[in-house]
């Protein structure tokens, strides 16, 4: 599941022109383009940062991610049988199919997200989102 969203972004006149020319330079397709190259090579430097929060999550036994975090019938079933609960937290998109709803109320105790949880109304009104 790939998908973008559209970001709005303020920048003063100096620096836009100074991208512009290096777009008509053809260092760059576009404005996007530089935007989003310029966004993986900052997200690359501070990659630490990301991986050390990751497992500060993980020694509260939390599962935790950046993107999109798609539940899983395995991993719901092995939590079922484990007698285990499982939280979630992060940032992006988490999903849970309808038809998971069983395994999914038995099994989820929190799910934490900036961003947005698609699920049934169900498993959302169990998890106490609006």
């Amino acid at each position: 599941m790939d998908s973008t969203e559209k970001v709005s972004v303020n920048m003063n006149i100096g620096t836009l022109s100074q991208i512009d020319l290096l777009v008509d330079l053809g260092y760059y397709s576009n404005r996007s383009d530089f935007i989003n190259q310029s966004a993986r090579q900052v997200l690359e430097q501070k990659r630490a940062i990301i991986e050390g929060e990751a497992q500060r999550h993980l020694s509260y036994n939390e599962e935790w991610f950046t993107g999109v975090y798609v539940f899983t019938a395995a991993q719901l079933r092995r939590a079922r049988e484990a007698g285990k609960k499982i939280k979630v937290s992060g940032y992006g998109l988490a999903v849970i199919d309808k038809r998971l709803d069983e395994l999914a109320l038995d099994t989820i105790e929190e799910i934490s997200v900036k961003g947005k949880v698609l699920c049934s109304e169900r498993v959302k009104k169990h998890l106490g989102f609006k």
